[in-house]
């Protein structure tokens, strides 16, 4: 749904969130504002903002703008108990930001996604080449999984296409 269905909802008394999202915002009648119930890296519940206190406006802005706003329930929201999923998109854009990522279809243990830097290899003559690409610099994205690390891992179609992508602990 997008932000003017999304702010009809929360006027009904829902909780909305964007699918990455660990927590969620509401509509407090008492004060007439948007609460934002924010996820905390150290625990399940972080700090709850107004709207109308937020340090990063243009970000706050840019998710008005998105059209992928959903109900936030005990399934989909970290901070009410559920887990928040997101597109393989999403999953590159919090590697570059340096997070973990995983399917949560995933079978193995332990096994997740990130992005590499600083790559280097050691030749045949024992020189030490880093791998510097010029469209990419020196970066390749690091599949970590029970048997060690897989460099330059390469996503199947049912990967890219999947929207079960969830955060690595």
């Amino acid at each position: 749904m997008n932000f003017k269905e999304a702010f009809a909802k929360m006027k009904q008394g829902n909780k909305v969130k964007l699918p990455s999202w660990g927590g969620y915002w509401y509509w407090d009648s008492e004060k007439e504002t948007i609460m934002i119930q924010c996820r905390s890296e150290d625990s399940d519940q972080g700090a709850l903002l107004d709207i109308r206190d937020t340090q990063r406006v243009e970000y706050t802005m840019m998710n008005m703008q998105s059209d992928d706003w959903m109900i936030a329930d005990s399934k989909n929201c970290p901070v009410l108990g559920g887990e928040a999923t997101f597109s393989f998109g999403d999953a590159i854009k919090y590697m570059k930001r340096g997070f973990r990522v995983k399917r949560q279809g995933w079978n193995g243990k332990n096994q997740y996604i990130q992005l590499a830097a600083g790559i280097s290899y050691k030749s045949p003559e024992g020189d030490i080449v880093n791998c510097e690409h010029e469209a990419i610099g020196n970066k390749a994205i690091a599949f970590v999984g029970t048997s060690g690390v897989q460099m330059g891992w390469l996503a199947s179609q049912a990967d890219m296409l999947a929207d079960d992508w969830v955060f690595a602990d």
